[in-house]
C-alpha cells in the first residue's frame, strides 16, 4: 500500500492530569500525534518506530490500528520498555515529565530503517525529538531523510526543541543540517528564536527558506501562523478557541497542514485548514484524543467564514 505520510519517531503513553487530580490515560509523542491527526483527516499514514513488548506498547499498537495507521514497520523489543510521560497543568500552562530513558524507540538505528517503505511514501515526517532521544535515533533520522531525499520524496520537519534532551548548541547544529535536506519546515516561534537568535517572524522565515526548504510554516501561537515560500507569504490568524489543553497542538497543526498540502499543493489553504484543526484539538484533554475528523474542520471553517472574519493577510 502506497502511503501519503510516513512518520518516524517515538510514540508514548500519556497520563494527563485532570481537574480532580486524577490522571487520564492517553497517547502522545510528537510524530505519533501528527500521524493520528493526518489519518483522521484522510491521509494514508504509517509509523516507523520500536515499542516495548509490554502492555503500554500493545496499547499504542491497538490505538494506531484503530486509527487506520499502518503498523507493519513497528518492531517490538523484549528488553527495552515503551516510553511514558505525564502532563500537569497550572496557571502557566501545561508541563511535561518523561520516563523514556532507554526506551525501545531510542534504540532505533539506521540499520533498522525500512528503505523501501520510506522511498515508496509521498512524504517522510520527522522531528527534533526523533533525533534528540539518542545518538542512534539521530543517525536513523538522518539516514531516513537521505533515503527520502534521494528518492525525490518530500521531507517535512518539526523542530520541537526540547532542551532537557540536548543542549541548544548541539540541537542547532543537528537540526539545521537536517533542515537543509527538507522540503517543508514546521517550527514554532519559541524554537525558532532559540535556534536562530532572531526575534522577527519574517526574518526567521527568510532565514529558514535560505537553508533550503521550499515551504516554512512558522506557528505563532495565538497570533496564528506565518507561512512562506520563495514566491509567496501569508499571515494566517488563529481561529479563537477555548483552550482546555494545548498538549500536542503543534503536532495536530503538522498533521493537518501536511494532509491538506499533499491534497492541494496550496500553502495558504493548508495553513488555514491546519489552524482550524488546531483550534479544535485544544478543546479537550490529551495529545490525540481531541484531534478532529475532517468534517469537523470543514464545519468550523465554514462557520468562521460566515462570521466574516478574514482568514489570511
Amino acid at each position: 500500500m502506497a502511503l501519503d505520510i510516513v512518520c518516524l519517531g517515538e510514540p508514548l503513553v500519556e497520563f494527563n492530569e485532570q481537574a480532580d487530580g486524577n490522571y487520564l490515560k492517553g497517547f502522545g509523542g510528537d510524530v505519533c500525534n501528527c500521524a493520528v491527526t493526518a489519518a483522521r483527516l484522510g491521509a494514508k499514514t504509517g509509523l516507523v518506530t520500536r515499542l516495548g513488548a509490554d502492555n503500554f506498547g500493545a496499547a499504542i499498537l491497538a490505538m494506531l490500528r484503530d486509527e487506520g495507521i499502518d503498523t507493519s514497520r513497528i518492531a517490538r523489543d523484549d528488553e527495552a520498555p515503551t516510553g511514558i510521560y505525564f502532563v500537569t497543568h497550572d496557571a502557566n500552562g501545561h508541563h511535561f515529565e518523561y520516563r523514556r530513558s532507554g526506551s525501545a524507540a531510542s534504540l532505533l538505528d539506521a540499520s533498522r530503517i525500512p528503505g523501501d517503505y520510506i522511498r515508496d511514501a509521498r512524504l517522510l515526517h520527522v522531528s527534533g525529538i526523533s533525533q534528540a532521544i539518542s545518538s542512534d535515533a539521530a543517525d536513523a533520522v538522518q539516514h531516513a531523510v537521505g533515503l527520502a531525499h534521494d528518492a525525490g520524496r518530500l521531507v517535512s520537519y518539526d523542530t520541537n526543541l526540547r532542551l532537557q534532551l540536548w543542549p541548544v548548541k548541539r540541537a542547532r547544529s543537528v537540526m539545521h543540517a537536517t533542515i537543509a535536506s527538507c522540503d517543508i519546515l514546521l517550527p514554532g516561534l519559541d524554537d525558532a528564536i532559540a535556534l536562530t537568535g532572531k526575534q522577527n517572524p519574517e526574518a526567521i522565515v527568510d532565514y529558514y527558506l535560505g537553508l533550503g526548504p521550499a515551504v516554512v510554516a512558522l506557528t505563532l501561537g495565538e497570533a496564528g501562523v506565518l507561512v512562506g515560500t520563495p514566491h509567496e507569504r501569508h499571515l494566517v490568524p488563529a481561529i479563537p478557541a477555548v483552550v482546555v489543553d494545548a498538549t500536542g497542538a503543534g503536532d495536530a497543526f503538522d498533521g493537518a497542514f501536511l494532509t491538506e498540502y499533499l491534497a492541494t499543493g496550496d500553502v495558504l489553504r493548508a495553513a488555514t485548514f491546519a489552524n482550524a484543526a488546531c483550534a479544535l484539538a485544544v478543546q479537550g484533554y490529551g495529545a490525540t484524543a481531541a484531534n478532529p475528523r475532517r468534517a469537523a474542520v470543514i464545519e468550523l471553517l465554514a462557520e468562521y467564514s460566515r462570521s466574516g472574519d478574514d482568514l489570511s493577510e
